[in-house]
């Protein structure tokens, strides 16, 4: 089992997150077999930079420890709603490198969340999947980790 910390990220390591975004986005779309991102590695980053700076999303890397290279990461933003009591976070993105898959990391990186969560007084955490049957597994992880399913499902539109 490989060796990891988890850290909140700064601002100098949105490269390496930006890089793991569009491979998250990819697999989702390989998977799926249509192409429902738009990724610019460039654009990205700056998005990040903002975020971070901003504290408009949280994020946390999965570092190894030997080398120190990123290899996941989680994304929770805060949001306010009627529905879930005031505060509560959404985990917008999660992601792992296949190579480090099934070795704990996503759990500890859920975890980081919840324990910010708790510091944060929120009162509930909330997670899309994608598209299923693809991602049986990933809804079967989430579900490890204490999430449940709470009905609905996710619509967008583009503006």
């Amino acid at each position: 089992m490989k060796k990891t910390i988890i850290v909140r990220a700064k601002k100098d390591q949105s490269d390496a997150i930006a890089v793991l975004v569009g491979e998250l986005l990819q697999e989702i779309m390989d998977r799926i077999g249509i192409d429902v991102f738009h990724f610019d590695l460039k654009d990205t980053k700056e998005r990040l930079d903002d975020f971070i700076e901003h504290e408009k999303n949280f994020v946390f890397l999965a570092q190894d420890n030997e080398n120190g290279e990123v290899v996941g990461f989680v994304t929770v933003y805060e949001g306010f709603a009627l529905y879930a009591e005031g505060a509560f976070g959404t985990m917008a993105e999660l992601y792992v490198c296949p190579s480090y898959r099934s070795q704990g990391i996503g759990k500890i990186l859920i975890q980081s969340v919840k324990d910010f969560a708790d510091k944060r007084g929120w009162k509930r955490l909330e997670v899309t999947t994608p598209p299923l049957p693809q991602f049986d597994a990933t809804l079967s992880f989430y579900e490890r980790a204490g999430f449940e399913i709470s009905g609905g499902r996710k619509l967008k539109r583009v503006l």
